[in-house]
């Protein structure tokens, strides 16, 4: 398996889920009613996915 680095615009959504999650987990924003290791799982898998995948 071949990874290929994502795109720039791909890494900067993931960096604002990961932004929203750690501002979830204190206590800034406490609007999203998920729990903040799940917003920084999906930012994660977003991230893993777009180096799994070649051109995304």
């Amino acid at each position: 398996m071949k990874l290929s680095a994502p795109t720039q615009i791909v890494f900067i959504i993931s960096l604002v889920i990961a932004a929203l999650g750690v501002l979830a987990a204190l206590g800034v924003f406490a609007i999203i009613p998920i729990a903040s290791v799940w917003i920084m799982t999906i930012a994660y898998a977003i991230l893993a996915a777009a180096c799994l995948l070649k051109g995304m």
